[in-house]
């Protein structure tokens, strides 16, 4: 088969992969109704995170069951699934606390760009929807693989609670479902810090009361300015920089929550600064698997629709200008079609 390979930076092309086959009795095979590329695909793509060899990519999916191992009792050939981006047994104590993206047998799920995936730890990784959804539906139930899970995720480590006052630091999907996730969770109010036109739009479709577009210390006084000089209750911090992190500790209030959910580039902390922040800290790569369920349930019965933050649809084999716009920022998030 054919799927996207990274060979360097901005050099991603859609080329021959090993078709996967069961290789552990644990194993499923899925052929993908729809996959993606995510922002933190970009890391490597543009070199900040080299890659040594050709490498498949690709760790968002959803789609039908063709095949499982031996040992997979709890889905079937024929069922539509969705999995997390680290495949997890759901029995260690990790998994029973609701961290399966810390499973103590968890592996990286990391050739999505494909027809074909394989997926390990079936039994423990995927959910099943209730039955083959529309395809319309499709782009929402993508989302749950990573971005809304996420997005839900930053909220929930940020202690969103009815009424509160939310900041949203990143306008990329996770960003835009972040807001989604908080307007849900019934935050009173919430703040987009986002500079572009149509994630602003999307932004306030998804929930967003307030735009802010200043960065850096400014977005924290502009933050302090709309709180009454207090800062917020809770923080989702969903790009991962330095500049990102700084940004959603110190807007902030003393006691607020700040759920960082971007994956760290370049980010240290100050240990006596962060004393003095007297905020929660809380985050790390999202237990999609924990939320799965959940947010299934909701797509289902038409309470959100997080497959709006799609703004450009291709075939699988375009997946090269799927990865250009979204480097360009021509587009927020482009779904692939096989």
């Amino acid at each position: 088969m054919r799927g996207a390979v990274l060979y360097g930076p901005r050099d991603l092309r859609f080329d021959e992969r090993d078709t996967p086959t069961i290789l552990k009795p644990t194993d499923a095979i899925v052929r993908n109704s729809a996959t993606c590329v995510c922002g933190s695909d970009l890391w490597p793509y543009r070199g900040i995170n080299p890659v040594p060899q050709p490498t498949p990519m690709g760790h968002e999916y959803c789609g039908i069951v063709e095949e499982v191992g031996s040992a997979v009792t709890s889905i079937k050939p024929g069922q539509f699934v969705i999995g997390s981006f680290f495949a997890s047994d759901n029995k260690c104590p990790n998994c029973h606390v609701g961290y399966q993206s810390s499973c103590e047998n968890r592996e990286l799920v990391n050739t999505a760009q494909a027809p074909l995936l394989r997926v390990p730890l079936a039994d423990g990784t995927l959910v099943a929807t209730p039955e083959v959804p529309s395809d319309d539906m499709v782009p929402s139930l993508l989302t749950l693989s990573d971005v809304m899970g996420t997005g839900w995720f930053a909220a929930h480590a940020a202690n969103v609670k009815p009424g509160n006052t939310v900041v949203v630091v990143g306008d990329g999907a996770v960003g835009l479902l972040g807001v989604l996730s908080a307007s849900q969770m019934g935050a009173g109010r919430i703040i987009a810090m986002s500079r572009h036109d149509s994630r602003q739009k999307l932004a306030r479709e998804f929930g967003a009361t307030d735009i802010v577009t200043e960065r850096g210390d400014e977005g924290v006084d502009r933050i302090k300015e709309l709180t009454d000089g207090i800062g917020a209750d809770s923080v989702l911090e969903c790009v991962g920089t330095q500049e990102s992190m700084m940004q959603a500790i110190h807007a902030t209030r003393k006691g607020g929550h700040v759920g960082y959910v971007g994956v760290p580039h370049g980010v240290e902390l100050n240990g006596e600064e962060l004393f003095f922040a007297h905020v929660h800290l809380h985050g790390g790569p999202a237990p999609v698997r924990h939320f799965l369920p959940e947010l299934i349930d909701l797509v289902w019965k038409g309470k959100i629709n997080p497959g709006k933050v799609f703004d450009l649809t291709l075939p699988l084999d375009q997946v090269a200008e799927g990865y250009r716009a979204m480097d360009e920022r021509r587009a927020i998030k482009t779904l692939l079609r096989p």
